[in-house]
């Protein structure tokens, strides 16, 4: 299909449109931003908006890049940078569900679902194929590893390690097993996963050099990208309450 703007939808001279692109009646696209092919953007959702921030100058060309295929549900907010030049990124293939919000300079990357009400607020970073539950909040420059779930209604404010899931208040509950069986990883791949999160987070105190001795070692390309989250992020990491 063409690209196709509904009547009431409010498209800014400015916005880049990929091809085969739904704007929905009521939907606010500003000039901010830039979207990819055969995405579908619902009633009420605002695309480009300005960032909850104070002193912001709103004619400082900030913008939104929004990924090819992803689905923006009703009354989405996805806000710009509040940096000259800079972007928030949402990637390819996500789903953002009705009312959920990602704040300025956030980047999620490829095939994220955020469900009704998630928000991000500023500065966070999403890994692929992850899920944050309905409701759950996530605090500013908080990092998501890849494959990891938040439940609903959790309050997020440390970094979720790649391949977790976290639920209430930071309080880590294990891996996704799930979600790595749908990676299609081996079974020996995952199993080194498993041994790798109870060597670095199976005990107290700071999972960063327990990780880092365990980069040296012959490893999976997985089994690396969750040993290396911990070299990042300033906000320490979510653990759980038996530790």
């Amino acid at each position: 299909m063409a690209t196709k703007i509904h009547s009431a939808a409010h498209v800014d001279d400015g916005a880049e449109l990929g091809v085969d692109v739904e704007v929905m009646a009521g939907a606010v696209v500003t000039k901010w931003a830039r979207i990819g092919d055969r995405v579908v953007i619902h009633p009420s959702a605002v695309v480009g908006g300005d960032p909850q921030y104070l002193s912001f100058d709103s004619a400082m060309p900030t913008y939104v890049n929004l990924g090819s295929e992803t689905i923006v549900r009703e009354s989405v907010t996805l806000n710009r940078s509040m940096y000259e030049g800079q972007a928030t990124t949402v990637g390819e293939r996500c789903f953002l569900m009705a009312c959920s919000h990602i704040g300025h300079d956030c980047t999620v990357a490829h095939d994220v679902v955020l469900a009704n009400n998630a928000m991000l607020a500023g500065h966070v970073e999403v890994g692929a194929f992850t899920f944050v539950g309905g409701g759950a909040g996530i605090h500013q420059f908080c990092r998501v590893g890849a494959v990891a779930m938040i439940a609903g209604l959790a309050r997020i404010t440390k970094d979720v390690p790649t391949y977790c899931m976290v639920a209430e208040r930071d309080e880590l509950t294990g891996l996704n097993l799930i979600g790595l069986k749908r990676r299609g990883w081996s079974r020996e791949v995952i199993m080194e996963i498993k041994e790798s999160y109870r060597a670095v987070l199976g005990e107290p105190g700071n999972p960063r050099p327990r990780a880092a001795e365990r980069v040296a070692a012959s490893l999976s390309e997985p089994v690396l990208e969750f040993l290396e989250f911990f070299a990042g992020g300033k906000r320490g990491f979510a653990r759980s309450s038996d530790v």
